[in-house]
């Protein structure tokens, strides 16, 4: 890619325009560097996507976004033909930058292969998910399908791309030829673009590639990048992700209705949402030395996003959300998990014609607080779903162990340790309708605590307005003023959650607390809020303080059992929360007894229940 004049002083840019292009809406956001020389957020607009009939050309939508930002800011942005005007002329015309991400058009959909589920194959998903794509498909010599299945199922499938993995550099190279001569007898076709080729990126073994070249012929548009994983031992993401990046921009976004004006536009190439958000967490993570998991719930799907020490992982679950896919959240997590979580009675029925009605009516809002807290407790299950499948692909490497005998290597119980260990977690962020636009941000403290189950301190947080795509792709060409919007005008801090290991009967001492001059024991079994607010009530900058808890000899806080913590902890909506529910968490099985103990929780933390 050319190097792009505005880019080489991008760090000096005074003004900064980014659209996100969603499958429904395009969001516009104008930053602006203040006379204190930070960077602030000025002005947001929105508008429908345009990239199905009548229009068939996206920049409509981010033309009519980007004039909201103009009537609100007073700014003129856009030149006579549309087209944002970069550099800016003065303080009132033009912008120095202007950056753009997009899901519009089913975002970017993949399929990815390898030679074994657990080994390969689970490398090129974490490549694909890490790059911002949806996974169509994974397709694995011991995926337990037969031959003639995989290619029927190749044939049916459309993906914008495909990923072929596989042995290590000097390893197996039958596997892959079979592959290949797979992939040849199914001739796929790409989703988008009659009669172009469809691109497939190699990163197998280096050795079966001039194989494998020989029988793809001109059918395929083949790339080969390294090996993702050239040793046992190794696992090698970045040039793989790199060529999904490069391909999305090349192939897929020139063949959607109006990307290949809006990439003009650009002072860098556009970058795929879920690709965005997971570049500011990862900034986030970088620049605070921290541990972070974020989620985005959406109504379609739910993405994942993880940084623990230094590694990413990104996961999409794309049968998890709250409207298209509530009903499948529903079949997944079943009824009883779902009334787990209502301070009232409902009959099963009730339950699922309300889901099903949000199904069919997508874009309708709770109307009374019993629906309301039924959407919430499926977001619960849909959030702790998706949390489970990210575990299981967020992890170190399989078939690493001493043992090197190939036919361990198609057991499936050779897999590796997930990453992501709670006690380690340092910040979650939430994201998306029902968490970032709950009636109140106590709602949506309870709603993450409750299916991520954090354990010692964790800072709870949520995006305000959901403008992390954005933000993402101007981190990477400017971090800095990135991090000083996320952090002042995108994150909002609910507060801390201090949640002891350990379990006990109900009323026995769990912690005992000092704060703010205060000492008390916290009882097993509830919920214990301290407030501790905000700066100047400005929400992105949390009032600190320090805490000392001292948990039982039945309980850890990460220093051991019955051990002391004295931590400086921070404040937010909510404040401080003791969670002396214990962990795991285990709601009482019946319905007199665990109804009262919900309400009980929900005024502790100021939540309004259905008397």
């Amino acid at each position: 890619m050319s190097e792009n004049p505005v880019l080489k002083d991008a760090t000096r840019a005074r003004s900064i325009l980014a659209t996100d292009c969603g499958s429904t809406t395009t969001k516009a956001i104008l930053i602006e560097q203040q006379p204190d020389g930070q960077y602030r957020l000025v002005g947001r607009g929105e508008a429908p996507t345009t990239v199905e009939a009548p229009f068939d050309d996206v920049t409509v939508g981010v033309m009519n976004a980007v004039r909201e930002v103009e009537e609100l800011s007073g700014k003129t942005i856009l030149g006579e033909s549309g087209k944002p005007d970069t550099p800016a002329k003065d303080d009132k015309n033009g912008v120095d930058l202007y950056l753009s991400t997009s899901s519009a058009g089913g975002g970017l959909q993949m399929t990815v292969t390898g030679v074994v589920m657990k080994m390969s194959a689970e490398s090129a998903q974490r490549a694909a998910l890490g790059a911002g794509a949806i996974i169509i498909d994974v397709i694995a010599v011991d995926d337990n399908r037969k031959e003639h299945e995989r290619v029927e199922r190749l044939r049916q499938l459309r993906p914008d791309m495909i990923l072929m993995s596989g042995g290590t550099d000097g390893g197996t190279v039958s596997h892959l030829v079979e592959m290949a001569e797979m992939l040849v007898s199914a001739d796929p076709r790409p989703r988008l673009g009659i009669g172009l080729k469809l691109p497939i990126i190699y990163a197998g073994n280096k050795n079966a590639y001039s194989q494998v070249e020989e029988l793809s012929g001109e059918t395929v548009a083949l790339r080969q990048v390294e090996n993702l994983r050239p040793t046992m031992e190794r696992e090698n993401l970045g040039p793989a992700r790199e060529a999904i990046h490069d391909i999305f921009l090349e192939h897929v976004m020139q063949q959607a209705p109006g990307y290949s004006k809006l990439s003009s536009w650009t002072s860098t190439g556009i970058m795929s949402t879920p690709n965005a958000v997971g570049k500011i967490m990862q900034t986030i993570a970088e620049q605070r030395k921290i541990n972070v998991l974020g989620v985005d719930i959406g109504g379609a799907t739910t993405d994942v996003f993880s940084v623990f020490s230094n590694i990413f992982n990104r996961t999409v679950s794309a049968n998890l959300g709250m409207s298209y896919s509530i009903c499948n959240v529903l079949t997944e997590a079943k009824v009883e998990n779902i009334k787990r979580w209502l301070p009232f009675s409902v009959s099963d029925a009730e339950l699922r014609n309300q889901l099903r009605n949000k199904m069919i009516r997508p874009t309708t809002i709770p109307q009374r607080l019993m629906d309301l807290q039924i959407e919430q407790a499926v977001c619960r299950e849909a959030l702790r779903l998706a949390f489970d499948h990210h575990k299981s692909l967020a992890r170190g490497l399989t078939g690493v162990s001493a043992d090197k005998n190939i036919s361990n290597l198609f057991d499936s119980k050779n897999t590796g340790q997930t990453l992501v260990k709670m006690l380690a977690l340092d910040m979650i962020v939430g994201s998306g309708g029902v968490l970032s636009h709950a009636p109140r941000r106590e709602q949506s403290a309870l709603m993450m605590m409750d299916a991520y189950q954090p354990e010692g301190f964790t800072l709870l947080t949520v995006d305000s307005i959901f403008m992390m795509p954005q933000l993402g792709v101007l981190s990477t060409v400017h971090p800095e003023a990135a991090t000083q919007v996320f952090e002042r005008d995108c994150l909002i801090y609910l507060g801390t959650c201090i949640a002891p290991i350990g379990v006990a009967k109900p009323g026995e001492p769990c912690v005992t607390v000092t704060f703010q001059g205060k000492t008390e024991s916290i009882p097993f079994g509830t919920i214990r809020v301290y407030p501790l607010g905000f700066k100047n009530g400005n929400e992105g900058e949390a009032e600190s303080a320090e805490i000392v808890v001292t948990p039982t000899r039945n309980f850890d806080l990460g220093q051991g059992k019955g051990k002391e913590v004295r931590k400086t902890v921070h404040g937010g909506v909510s404040g401080v929360i003791i969670d002396a529910r214990g962990r795991p968490l285990h709601l009482p099985i019946e319905e007199n007894t665990r109804v009262p103990k919900l309400k009980e929780w929900l005024k502790a933390m100021n939540i309004p229940v259905v008397e």
